[in-house]
């Protein structure tokens, strides 16, 4: 494009050359104050952090009169939206943390720390602190002002306030946290009274203060030295990784932008040397240097460039979102041709799969049965073998329930020590001995399959049923 610069653009380049000096890669030596610049990828972050609201509001969500999951560590239940899981069934939960292990490794692969930059907490909280610290503050230049401003009331007022809306955050984060175990009414009912566990109180306070130190405080340096994925991602990159990439030959040798210059006059790339792209970012970084370990793959750096771009008169796309392989001109797989992504797929899809089943083959009730080892038999006077068995019925539905328990062979047999019910409690194991007879002239060998049913009705008259085979056994014939 053989385009001029507006006198109105060329005013605006002088304003961001004239910030231009104040940016510079951070590593813990001073705070980081990023400007806020609007654009798709901002936009696209908010909508991707809003999914934190479900933190906060869910464990105020309703399912037949009770909290929908509720994390129940005392008593050791787990409610999920009616179904509850107890710790007999925590082979889901392997199968969960598998499935988010390769779903971060893949999408990792694919367009690199897009969790950093759109997902984690501790990205979404620093920009929540940092949007309530320009809004008290001002823009990054009259903070750093304030910043070495003499203490006077004003300071100090604007200094309180933004503190204590940081530790108010912090303490609604604590206990968003707690109430998912705790139960959101128990813990407004108990937590101001003094009604509340120590646990609960210490919980609520390490988040707070945590939240506080880590958001406010660290901030990107959390990123650069604390975070164990930092370190690891390079490993999952490779030439395919689409992820914020300087176009380096269209832009070096890069050269400030001059005054009346029109675009044929320029001797130097499409890079104006403005350091917006650092400006912005979170940790700081030059995405012109390559990718570093502190680059959080969030986008604000394309938008800042496309900004920039616009008022010079070029095309947008000096920074976007490209693998090494599409930079340097070299043929870029569509990504549905690639091995790894259908291997990724696959084992994703089975992890899910095998969560799926899991919680849909969920029982109220669930019985195993224990053959007494000393002796395996005996003989009554009356001819018949006797074989004893220990019943444990696991209630995993959340009432008290009676269940009746029976059991049946291809031979005639009697049981004894089920005339009656048994109650069991929720979410507990009861124990129960019973003795199955046979005549020694119907057994036809030394064992026969044996089935015992537990049988109960909920609440809603809904009937369910739980079944275990074992064996009997008997003398050789």
């Amino acid at each position: 494009m053989n385009e001029t610069p507006s006198r109105g653009s060329g005013a605006a380049m002088d304003e961001l050359y004239a910030e231009a000096h104040h940016w510079e890669v951070n590593t813990g030596g001073e705070t980081i104050h990023a400007k806020r610049m609007p654009g798709k990828w901002r936009r696209i972050k908010w909508l991707a952090s809003s999914v934190w609201l479900i933190f906060f509001l869910g464990p105020y969500l309703r399912w037949n009169g009770s909290q929908a999951v509720l994390f129940d560590i005392p008593n050791r239940k787990y409610h999920l939206f009616g179904v509850t899981v107890l710790p007999q069934d925590f082979w889901m939960l392997s199968l969960l943390l598998l499935f988010f292990a390769i779903l971060l490794a893949v999408v990792t692969a694919l367009v690199g720390r897009a969790y950093c930059g759109y997902f984690c907490f501790q990205t979404v909280w620093t920009d929540v602190f940092t949007w309530i610290e320009e809004k008290l503050e001002g823009s990054p230049p009259q903070r750093r002002k304030l910043d070495k401003a003499p203490l006077d009331a004003s300071k100090v007022r604007i200094k309180v306030l933004k503190h204590a809306i940081w530790l108010l955050i912090g303490f609604f984060t604590g206990f968003s946290f707690v109430a998912w175990f705790y139960g959101a009414g128990p813990l407004w009912r108990d937590f101001f009274v003094g009604d509340a566990n120590v646990a609960v109180y210490a919980s609520v306070a390490l988040f707070t203060l945590g939240t506080y130190l880590l958001a406010g405080w660290l901030r990107e340096q959390v990123c650069f030295w604390l975070c164990p994925y930092a370190r690891i991602q390079g490993v999952m990159l490779d030439k395919t990784t689409v992820v914020p990439t300087y176009d380096e030959a269209r832009g070096e040798p890069r050269g400030r932008l001059q005054k009346g210059q029109s675009s044929a006059e320029r001797t130097v790339g499409d890079c104006v040397d403005c350091n917006q792209c650092v400006a912005v970012c979170p940790t700081g970084v030059d995405i012109r240097n390559g990718q570093q370990e502190g680059c959080i793959t969030c986008g604000l750096c394309i938008d800042a460039c496309d900004a920039v771009m616009d008022k010079v008169g070029k095309p947008r796309g000096l920074i976007r979102y490209a693998s090494l392989d599409e930079v340097e001109g070299k043929p870029v797989k569509p990504m549905l041709m690639r091995a790894r992504v259908w291997v990724y797929t696959g084992i994703l899809a089975l992890a899910l799969v095998g969560i799926m089943y899991g919680l849909s083959s969920l029982e109220a009730i669930e019985v195993k049965v224990l053959h007494e080892r000393a002796p395996l038999f005996v003989q009554l006077s009356d001819g018949s073998v006797q074989n004893k068995y220990t019943l444990k019925v696991l209630n995993k539905s959340g009432q008290d329930l009676t269940v009746r328990v029976s059991a049946e062979s291809s031979a005639p047999m009697t049981l004894l020590g089920a005339e009656e019910p048994l109650f069991a409690r929720s979410g507990e194991v009861t124990p129960m001995i019973v003795f199955v007879k046979i005549k020694r002239s119907d057994l036809p060998g030394e064992t026969l399959p044996v089935t015992f049913h537990a049988t109960t009705t909920l609440s809603d008259n809904t009937e369910i049923a739980a079944e275990r085979e074992s064996a009997f056994f008997g003398p050789s014939r």
